[in-house]
């Protein structure tokens, strides 16, 4: 199974994502790029992967048929958009390859179909692929877990460049996630995305969310932990896209020999609590 180097697709392979994937697959061990993949009416399709990603040319044109990328590969890599996902989930299932997931925004239904693809595929779906913000959302946990609710209150800051369209962020989800956990409620009934007008006083237990938006910040993070005349900050800043392309290969080297299944950066990087 593991035999040569793992062949991957690089699907959004026009994106700033996508960019910085082909770049970073020619130096790295153990891998090649097999296709890589733009949007159907892309004006990229046709032509050469590593000039878009200003390699120079790699013999690789971008394609817009996912089918055809997926039949021969070990994996594809995908940092695109929830429909786009789901659908490129399908097919990996039908491949039965290595689906990496690096896509925010999901729905309640995205995740749910992600999960019965992960039944054939062998899936890495994380809001973050670096190792920093993974141990990051670890601290968080423990954090949580050792600050009383009652005496301290949690609120996840986050910034991205100006064209980033979800929020809050994967990652600040992520974190959000991780202190819910560590609280042993669920973020979904406790969260706070938006605080306009007369709010009243802060409700007892909440985590809120606070998000910033402007140039080209590729990601700055910080959950703040208020008390009664103290303040813990525990944070992270991405300074280069290359953490996450790294962390997305390193994660596709990881599920090649992995049984099909729904797996995190967490399970990745040894950092799983279960």
């Amino acid at each position: 199974m593991s035999d040569g180097a793992m062949k991957l697709v690089v699907v959004g392979a026009a994106g700033r994502m996508g960019q910085t994937l082909i770049r970073m697959i020619p130096s790295m061990e153990g891998v090649t790029l097999h296709a890589a993949v733009g949007r159907e009416g892309s004006p990229f399709i046709g032509k050469d992967a590593g000039e878009i990603a200003g390699l120079g040319p790699i013999g690789v044109a971008i394609s817009s048929d996912p089918l055809s990328a997926f039949l021969h590969a070990d994996g594809v890599i995908d940092f695109t958009a929830p429909a786009t996902t789901v659908a490129f989930a399908g097919l990996a299932a039908q491949a039965r390859i290595v689906h990496i997931i690096g896509t925010t925004g999901c729905s309640e239904d995205d995740e749910a179909k992600i999960e019965a693809a992960a039944r054939h595929a062998r899936i890495v779906k994380s809001g973050n692929m670096g190792l920093g913000v993974n141990l990051l959302g670890v601290l968080v946990e423990q954090a949580a877990r050792a600050l009383a609710q009652d005496d301290w209150d949690i609120e996840v800051l986050e910034m991205h460049h100006r064209h980033k369209v979800d929020a809050p962020s994967g990652t600040a989800l992520l974190l959000g996630q991780a202190a819910a956990k560590g609280r042993g409620i669920n973020l979904r009934d406790h969260s706070v995305r938006a605080r306009d007008g007369h709010t009243g006083a802060r409700p007892l237990g909440t985590i809120g969310f606070a998000t910033l938006r402007g140039g080209s910040v590729v990601g700055d993070h910080s959950v703040i932990f208020a008390g009664e005349g103290e303040r813990v900050t525990l944070s992270h800043s991405a300074g280069d896209r290359s953490l996450f392309a790294r962390g997305a290969i390193k994660a596709a080297l990881w599920a090649r020999d992995k049984k099909p299944g729904l797996y995190s950066m967490l399970d990745v990087l040894g950092l799983s609590s279960h």
